[in-house]
């Protein structure tokens, strides 16, 4: 029970923490101490519906289709790979994160916008639903809902800790070398994950 807890912890934050649109919004809005509340319950709500989603969907598809793992499995270390190898190509680059311009705007706007960036990236699917889904059911029965436990609190605490965190650690997060190292690790971490999926 805590193994996969853990694991579901690790691998969802691991997933969850890769720079991206949804992440530098959720910097944006906590260093400009705007609506930051609405933007992490929607990012965080959303992450568990989508995890539940892929641990109960990907369970069922396995039910009737025991191939189907097999399949997603492959596709999920083909995934991996590319997302580990991606991370440490960008890793090379010192691309700033740039914090958005400050301005008012109202709760409304802010939930759009944060519902769009989750709901409206295809990434979103092939790493929560899919891959953790996948994932997931390696820790058996009752270990996939746990797992799914994991990686819904790691979803709670990146989320929380970015947007409330980020006016003390805005600094450190928008700078070109703590994104490098960040992706270094993701990268490191994608490929590990990959290793293990494949040699089964």
């Amino acid at each position: 029970m805590l193994d996969s807890s853990l694991a579901g912890f690790a691998t969802g934050l691991s997933l969850i923490v890769a720079i991206g649109a949804q992440n530098a919004y959720v910097l944006r809005q906590g260093l400009a101490r705007e609506h930051i509340g609405v933007v992490v319950a929607i990012c965080a709500l959303s992450d568990v519906v989508l995890i539940s989603a892929g641990v109960s969907g990907i369970g069922t598809i396995v039910e009737r289709a025991p191939w189907a793992l097999d399949l997603v499995r492959w596709l999920g270390v083909a995934f991996l790979t590319w997302y580990g190898v991606a991370s440490l190509l960008r890793a090379r680059r010192a691309d700033a994160l740039r914090a958005a311009d400050r301005g008012s705007t109202g709760v409304r706007g802010v939930a759009v916008r944060a519902l769009a960036l989750t709901w409206l990236n295809p990434h979103v699917y092939l790493d929560t639903v899919l891959l953790l889904g996948s994932i997931a059911n390696h820790e058996g029965p009752t270990g996939r809902w746990w797992f799914a436990v994991g990686a819904c609190a790691a979803s709670g605490v990146w989320f929380s800790g970015l947007g409330y965190g980020a006016r003390r650690a805005g600094r450190l997060l928008a700078s070109p070398r703590a994104w490098q190292v960040l992706d270094v690790l993701i990268g490191l971490t994608m490929l590990a994950i990959a290793l293990t999926l494949a040699l089964g």
